[in-house]
């Protein structure tokens, strides 16, 4: 165990506790993006937005919001704890949820959305920097894989919470339930005890920030897994902006859009239980390199149904689920690797990685939802595309030496 001072075993949660903890905090970014989803039209009709496709704004601009906030609190966590950062990030999320609720214009929810994004990014930032305050290697990666397995539970359910709550009190009012699960996470996290190590506090000024960043660019694993994985991502997030546009208007499903969202989200649940399985028996470079060669082969299968003429929503969601379900493979493992050699500077390392690959997908997603045509041939597209890049990529990571195993030395506090 890593044994900051006063932390103690008999201080920690226990396990379990901890992984459905950290869950449930990153979840809330999850919730604050699904829910949205089948409200998209309502909101675009509550706020006369013109053009179809600029309601998927009300996703992007909330990924941006992530994307450049994360850049800040890895920092700030590294010099006042994690948390420290983590509760005012909250409040603030309940603050800006509200706000959310009662804007008025397209513009101000806009607005209101990207600095919802940007307070939200220290979620994801900081449960990270706590679980590489308490493990690493491939003991790092399974317990991101049993945090990643119960936050994909949220996306599962929040597009049918979204829908039931936009019919019953109308779409403002999801954000209010998001104001509401903040309040119960500040609750919890008093059971949290700090996991910084003293020893580990890192001084607030610019010199160490950019010297943190230089030092994560100038290492190659970690920028080409880094990249990598923002890439996948793009292709995730282009399937969020434009799913629900997808499913309504091509398969002219609207009704099963949660049922299909569900579905696709499963398969990501799938997969990060499998890999929490099999992840330390088999490493984390084979078992998302492994992954990385299926996604490429499926996104081919996309394309081809795509292009045959008959393709069908069953079709479509069982590719998808495949698809979506292998970034369960590849997400934390990438993170895991690309977080490997940065123990002693975890707070900022997980900021800017997360700020370069969260700012890259936001990017590359709202691009590939952006071509949405009528038809689901931009989005099989976009997911080669993507797939062949990261593989490229980490490729070049690796020096072109795949499927290899290097020994690691996990701590283990529980």
């Amino acid at each position: 165990m890593h044994s900051p001072a006063p932390l103690s075993q008999r201080t920690l949660p226990g396990e379990r506790e901890m992984v459905v903890m950290m869950a449930m905090v990153m979840a809330l970014n999850a919730l604050a993006i699904d829910a949205m989803l089948p409200a998209l039209p309502a909101i675009a009709r509550g706020l006369d937005v013109a053009v179809a496709n600029d309601r998927q704004y009300v996703i992007s601009v909330y990924l941006l919001g992530i994307g450049f906030g994360s850049l800040i609190y890895g920092p700030l966590a590294d010099r006042f704890g994690r948390k420290g950062v983590l509760v005012p990030a909250l409040l603030a999320y309940i603050a800006f949820a509200i706000g959310c609720g009662l804007a008025t214009s397209f513009p101000m929810l806009l607005a209101l959305r990207f600095g919802h994004g940007l307070v939200s990014a220290a979620l994801g930032v900081i449960v990270v920097a706590v679980i590489r305050d308490l493990f690493a290697g491939d003991a790092m990666a399974k317990r991101l894989s049993l945090i990643f397995l119960v936050f994909m539970i949220v996306p599962i359910i929040a597009p049918t919470i979204g829908a039931v709550v936009e019919a019953v009190a109308g779409w403002r009012a999801i954000f209010i339930v998001l104001a509401v699960m903040g309040l119960v996470m500040l609750a919890w996290l008093r059971r949290l005890p700090e996991t910084l190590n003293p020893a580990d506090v890192r001084p607030l000024d610019w010199r160490t920030m950019v010297s943190g960043w230089a030092t994560v660019t100038r290492h190659r694993r970690a920028a080409g897994y880094m990249i990598a994985s923002g890439m996948m991502q793009g292709a995730l997030y282009g399937y969020l902006n434009s799913s629900e546009q997808i499913i309504a208007e091509v398969f002219n499903a609207r009704s099963l859009f949660p049922l299909i969202f569900a579905c696709v989200a499963l398969g990501i649940a799938i997969a990060n239980l499998s890999n929490a399985a099999i992840v330390e028996r088999f490493g984390a470079r084979r078992v998302s390199q492994t992954a990385v060669f299926v996604y490429v082969a499926t996104s081919i299968a996309q394309i081809v149904a795509a292009l045959s003429g008959a393709e069908t929503l069953a079709m479509f969601t069982l590719l998808m689920m495949v698809n979506i379900g292998l970034i369960g493979f590849i997400g934390s493992n990438f993170g895991s690797i690309a977080m490997e050699d940065f123990g002693h500077m975890a707070g900022i390392a997980s900021s800017y990685q997360s700020f370069a690959k969260t700012l890259l997908a936001a990017v590359v997603g709202a691009v590939i939802g952006q071509q949405y045509d009528g038809s689901t041939l931009p989005l099989a597209y976009a997911f080669l595309i993507c797939a062949v890049v990261g593989l490229a990529l980490v490729l070049w990571a690796e020096r072109g030496k795949l499927f290899t195993r290097p020994g690691t030395a996990p701590k283990t506090p529980y």
